[in-house]
């Protein structure tokens, strides 16, 4: 069982810039794939950017691609989302995820496709 806890949310004006942490209780999580999701009020979960176990490949989202950076640190098991030239619509609970077995872009875009899940946290962009 991998615990995924995430930090860095808050508020932030429009064009600014927040990096969001998601930290692993296990080891393991170095072997894992890992995802970013967002969930704004009154709509579905969205993918936000994935990355592979090793780091070598990412996904995004066409609505924060050249925006957002997805990375990690497999020796300090962290995974990170860098976020800048953020605006209102990017206002959301951001959730960071962790799945077993093949990755792919497809694949890393998927909410069924990952296994553990953090508790989110917090991002508002204000105009």
């Amino acid at each position: 069982q991998v615990r995924l806890v995430e930090s860095g949310g808050g508020s932030v004006q429009a064009g600014g810039s927040l990096r969001l942490s998601c930290t692993a209780s296990e080891r393991t999580f170095s072997t894992y794939y890992m995802g970013w999701f967002r969930q704004a009020p009154g709509s579905m979960r969205e993918f936000v950017a994935a990355i592979s176990w090793s780091g070598d490949r990412t996904h995004y989202a066409h609505s924060v691609e050249g925006r957002f950076t997805v990375s990690r640190d497999n020796a300090g098991n962290t995974g990170y989302l860098q976020m800048n030239s953020l605006n209102s619509e990017d206002t959301a609970i951001y959730f960071c995820a962790a799945g077993i077995g093949f990755f792919s872009g497809s694949n890393g875009a998927l909410l069924g496709r990952y296994d553990y899940w953090g508790q989110g946290t917090q991002v508002t962009v204000s105009s």
